[in-house]
């Protein structure tokens, strides 16, 4: 596989049925929550799950997406995506690159980037990261993505 950096957290999916909309590929919003899947379970990975999240009164919420659908996916297809966190100010914002690849080719599909933000979960409000944040997310910070979306 090539994926863009190295080390990625990788998940694996196969597109259903569900996923396809009328122009018979996989739909736009499918991805994204390919995306949000593959985040939420490398959180998991390094102890960030729900329970800690509102053990802390904290959560890394989308701030921002960026997407670039590169290759459509087709009812039947195992995929795979990569993620990355390449960047965090360690007090509030911290950002993720993703990588939608199609292993039977090797084919990009997708190429993506989120920034998030820290809230707390009791106001909604913006707040600093808690140390936990730091140290778990820091454990998994990447060197600066490689390419521009």
């Amino acid at each position: 596989m090539s994926w863009d950096l190295p080390t990625p957290f990788v998940i694996d999916l196969r597109v259903e049925a569900d996923d396809i909309d009328g122009l018979g590929h996989a739909n736009n919003a499918v991805y994204v929550s390919w995306l949000e899947r593959c985040a939420w379970r490398h959180s998991q990975s390094l102890g960030l799950d729900l329970a800690e999240y509102r053990r802390l009164d904290r959560a890394m919420a989308v701030l921002r997406h960026e997407v670039d659908y590169l290759a459509a996916a087709y009812e039947g297809q195992e995929l795979q995506v990569g993620t990355w966190i390449v960047e965090s100010d360690q007090r509030l914002k911290m950002e993720r690159r993703f990588q939608l690849v199609r292993p039977e080719d090797g084919t990009t599909l997708l190429r993506a980037k989120t920034i998030f933000v820290c809230i707390e979960l009791s106001s909604g409000k913006p707040r600093r990261m808690p140390v936990e944040f730091v140290e778990g997310y820091g454990r998994a910070l990447q060197e600066p993505f490689p390419l521009e979306l």
